[in-house]
C-alpha cells in the first residue's frame, strides 16, 4: 500500500443477490456451531482475535489510514479500541446467563439468553475497522454469526477482520464480508434467513432499512447522524475546553457523527475562547496522513468535499463569518496534489436558524454561537431534530450534572469530548436512532430471553 489520494485503491465486485444468499447462508451453517458452543469456548476465540490485532496494530492502522484519509495517529486509537472491544465482550461471552425464579409449591421458573441468529451489520466509512469490531464484538459474543457489509467507499480492513477471525479460530462464515451499495444493503435488509440489521449512517438511509426490517418483523439497532450541542461556561478551564472543542470538531476530518458543531460559548469568555480556538485551528498539521506529525488528512471523497464546502459557502450568504479555515488545501508533496484536502474551518457570527448550525456539515466545520445562561443554553441546545451526543465544561460539577440530565442526547461528556471507552453504552435519541453499542446493554440487543416455567405438582385445571 501507498498513499494514492485522488486514485483508485484497489476494484471490488458488488455483491448481487446470489452472492448475498450464499453469504446468509454459510453464517446460518456456521451459527449452528457456534450457537452450540459454551460462553468459555467463544471467549477463548475471541481472545485469540483480539491478540491478533492487538499484534498486528500497526499493519491494521496503515491500512486504514489508506482507506479512509485519517491520521495515522488517529487510525492507532482506532486499532486500539477494536481489540479492546473485543476483549471486553469476550470476557462478558461466558457470563451470559439468565435468571432463576421461585415459584409457589415447589415450582420454578428461569430465563435463558438466546442468540438472535444471523446477524447483519452495516458500517460507515469514517470508522470502518472500529464499528465492525463495535458490532461482531457483541454480537459473536452471544453465539450470533454475522454478514457485514462495509460502505463502498471504505471496503477493505474489514476484509482482514474477517481474516482475522478465521485465523482465530471462528466456524467458517460466521463473520462474512459482502461489498457493495445501496442494493447490496436492500437484499441483506430483505433476506427471509436474517434476523438482525444494525446499522451505522445516515437518516435517510436508516429509515428505508427501518422500513424494510419492519416487513420482516426484524429487530435493528440505528446509529445515525447528529448536531450535538457542546456548551462552554465561563467557569471552565479555558485551555481544556479549546482541546474540547478541537476533539469535538476535527477529528477525522469533522466527520464523526457525534462532533459536538453548535459550540454555545457563555457570553462573557465569547472572545477570548474564539480567538483561542481560532490559534490553535489554524496550527493543525494537515497533509499525507501517514506522517507522525499529520494531525488531519484527506475527506472521503470529491463529492463530500465539494458537499462541506457548499455548507461553507451558504453559511457565509446567510450572515455567518468564517473566522478561519474554510478553503482548499494543496499540500506541498506532488502526490497529495489530488487529495480531498481541506483546511478547518470555524464560524463566527452564527445564528440557530442557519443551515449550518441545524444540519449535519460532517466536516471539519465548528460552529460557535453565545448565550447568557443555562436555562437558555439548555433550550437551544435540545432545540434540534437530533439527540447523539452533547458536552459540557465548566468546573462548577452540580451544573454539569444538571446541564447533562436536562440533555435529550444519548451520549454525553462532562469536561471532556469524543472518547469511546466499550465498557460504556453509546446510542441516540431522537432522529439519531435508538438501541446501544458497547458496554452490557448491547447483549440486549444481541439476544432474546425465553421464558421456562416448570410446574412441580399438578395441573391445576379450570376444566
Amino acid at each position: 500500500f501507498k498513499t494514492c489520494p485522488g486514485r483508485v485503491l484497489c476494484k471490488l465486485p458488488c455483491s448481487g443477490e446470489k452472492e448475498v444468499d450464499l453469504a446468509v447462508q454459510s453464517a446460518k451453517a456456521a451459527f449452528k456451531i457456534w450457537s452450540q458452543m459454551s460462553g468459555m469456548e467463544r471467549c477463548r476465540v475471541m481472545l485469540e482475535a483480539a491478540r491478533i490485532i492487538r499484534e498486528q496494530r500497526e499493519e491494521i492502522a496503515t491500512m486504514e489510514t489508506i482507506n479512509n484519509g485519517k491520521s495515522i495517529f488517529e487510525a492507532r486509537v482506532d486499532i486500539d479500541i477494536s481489540w479492546q472491544c473485543l476483549e471486553y465482550y469476550a470476557g462478558l461471552a461466558g457470563s451470559l446467563a439468565g435468571e432463576h425464579i421461585q415459584l409457589p409449591g415447589g415450582s420454578f421458573g428461569y430465563t435463558r439468553r438466546e442468540p438472535l441468529g444471523v446477524c447483519v451489520g452495516i458500517g460507515a466509512w469514517n470508522y470502518p475497522f472500529q464499528i465492525a469490531c463495535w458490532k461482531s464484538g457483541p454480537a459473536l459474543a452471544c453465539g450470533n454469526a454475522m454478514v457485514f457489509k462495509p460502505s463502498p467507499f471504505t471496503p477493505i480492513s474489514v476484509v482482514r477482520l474477517a481474516e482475522i477471525f478465521t485465523e482465530a479460530g471462528v466456524p467458517k462464515g460466521l463473520f462474512n464480508v459482502v461489498q457493495g451499495g445501496a442494493a447490496t444493503g436492500q437484499f441483506l435488509c430483505q433476506h427471509p434467513d436474517v434476523a438482525k440489521i444494525s446499522f451505522t449512517g445516515s437518516v435517510p438511509t436508516g429509515m428505508k432499512i427501518m422500513e424494510m426490517a419492519a416487513k420482516g418483523i426484524k429487530p435493528v439497532t440505528l446509529e445515525l447522524g447528529g448536531k450535538s450541542p457542546l456548551i462552554i461556561f465561563s467557569d471552565s478551564d479555558l485551555d481544556n475546553a479549546v482541546k474540547g472543542a478541537l476533539m469535538a470538531n476535527f477529528l477525522t476530518q469533522g466527520e464523526v457523527c457525534c462532533n459536538g458543531t453548535r459550540v454555545f460559548v457563555e457570553r462573557k469568555i465569547m472572545d477570548t475562547f474564539t480567538k483561542e480556538v481560532v490559534k490553535c485551528t489554524q496550527k493543525i498539521k494537515i497533509g499525507d496522513p501517514l506522517l507522525e506529525d499529520t494531525r488531519m488528512g484527506a475527506l472521503i471523497n470529491r463529492p463530500h468535499l465539494n458537499r462541506v464546502q457548499g455548507f461553507i459557502k451558504q453559511a457565509k450568504e446567510q450572515g455567518a463569518e468564517v473566522l478561519c479555515g474554510g478553503d482548499l488545501y494543496v499540500p506541498d508533496d506532488p502526490k497529495l496534489k489530488n487529495g480531498y484536502y481541506m483546511r478547518p474551518c470555524v464560524l463566527g457570527n452564527c445564528k440557530d436558524d442557519m443551515t449550518c448550525v441545524k444540519e449535519e456539515i460532517f466536516g471539519p466545520v465548528m460552529a460557535i454561537l453565545p448565550f447568557d445562561t443555562e436555562e437558555e443554553v439548555v433550550e437551544r441546545a435540545n432545540a434540534t431534530k437530533f439527540g447523539l451526543a452533547g458536552g459540557v465544561f465548566t468546573r462548577d460539577i452540580q451544573k454539569a450534572h444538571r446541564v447533562v440530565a436536562a440533555l435529550k442526547a444519548g451520549m454525553c461528556f462532562i469536561n471532556n469530548y469524543n472518547v469511546s471507552p466499550v465498557e460504556l453504552p453509546f446510542g441516540g435519541y431522537k432522529s439519531s436512532g435508538f438501541g446501544r453499542e458497547n458496554g452490557r446493554a448491547a447483549i440486549e440487543y444481541y439476544s432474546q430471553l425465553k421464558t421456562v416455567c416448570v410446574e412441580m405438582g399438578d395441573v391445576e385445571s379450570v376444566f
